[in-house]
């Protein structure tokens, strides 16, 4: 193996040092970067358009790297069928897009300054110039999945409709007679579990395996994005931003509700001290700021945050049951636990 594909495989759960080092481990993390080197062409070969500014904007963030988990899932999950088919690499492709476009809106909504690492494309460019090239990438995504057929177009529709409705109703809040954590939970599940599970879903549905594995897949892959995005949370209130990509406390800066604050907010109507901290939370002043995050970093909040996480992982591992015993299933099952334990 590459060294590039070892660390492919470490980040599956496919490392022969934590598994038996056998032929179909090794065959399996080898067909997943393989097939992941075909998405990044796709990719690289679909965002060109007939503008300079949108082809350097158009794949700015793809070129600013992150994890590719989305497509990995659905290379991951064909393997339970044909394999990585024309169909799987150029639906894991639009998922990809997908993505990357809600990244673009994201930030422009977040304010956030820093993105994979890099100034966020609102800030190179200007607002409008973030949210046309998002709705350019959702567009170019939709022209690539009319070619997959009617049941790719629905499997986009419904996931498109519900990142929306996820973005939207975590915009407009809980109602007066909704538990705000259960509100939370259903905004992660819509905007970034429905597109993992969907992936998990588009691996099954493109490479010709059992279609009765569609459903324990999808609910692998709402209950690892809750758990994604829950870990997210954590890594929100990491000290280096070196590593997280993002300056510490982008969210909270943002007024963004994470886990860690809704459970201290519970805990403030009890707790004098829970209440001070997030008084302190908001704060103007970096240096005063930057002493809460790292007091809410410390919280029992965050650790009652980092365990519900790994409770969510290990409800997708329980959706794995169905999955016959194999490499696939072990390295779904690693998968979902490492996405807890991630620091970036």
């Amino acid at each position: 193996m590459t060294a590039a594909r070892t660390s492919l495989a470490a980040s599956l759960g496919l490392d022969p040092r934590r598994f038996s080092a056998s032929l179909h481990d090794r065959r399996l993390a080898a067909a997943i970067e393989d097939g992941l080197e075909r998405v990044e062409a796709e990719l690289q070969r679909e965002l060109t358009f007939s503008s300079r500014l949108a082809d350097v904007a158009g794949r700015y963030l793809l070129e600013a790297g992150g994890k590719r988990i989305r497509p990995v899932l659905a290379l991951l999950t064909a393997q339970l069928g044909d394999g990585a088919t024309r169909e799987v690499i150029r639906i894991a492709a639009t998922i990809e897009m997908t993505h990357l476009a809600s990244l673009y809106h994201d930030d422009v909504m977040d304010e956030s300054t820093l993105r994979r690492g890099v100034p966020s494309a609102h800030l190179v460019w200007d607002n409008s110039t973030a949210i046309l090239t998002g709705d350019l990438l959702f567009a170019r995504a939709s022209l690539i999945i009319a070619d997959l057929g009617l049941e790719a177009l629905q499997l986009q529709g419904t996931t498109f409709e519900r990142l929306v409705l996820g973005q939207l109703n975590e915009t407009a809040g809980p109602r007066e007679d909704e538990d705000p954590i259960e509100h939370y939970l259903q905004v992660l599940s819509d905007k970034t579990g429905s597109l993992i599970a969907t992936a998990a879903e588009a691996g099954i549905r493109f490479s010709n395996a059992d279609r009765a594995l569609i459903a324990p897949l999808r609910r692998y892959g709402e209950r690892v994005g809750v758990a994604f995005q829950l870990a997210d949370d954590v890594i929100d209130l990491a000290a280096d931003p070196a590593v997280t990509g993002k300056p510490t406390g982008t969210d909270l800066r943002a007024g963004v509700p994470t886990m860690p604050v809704l459970l201290l907010r519970r805990d403030a109507a009890g707790d004098a001290e829970a209440a001070a901290l997030l008084g302190r939370l908001g704060a103007e002043d970096d240096t005063e700021f930057a002493a809460a995050v790292a007091e809410l970093r410390d919280h029992p909040v965050t650790a009652a945050t980092r365990e519900a996480a790994r409770r969510w992982a290990d409800e997708a591992n329980a959706a794995l049951e169905p999955i016959a015993d194999g490499p696939v299933k072990r390295a779904l099952t690693e998968f979902a636990s490492r996405v807890v334990d991630r620091d970036a």
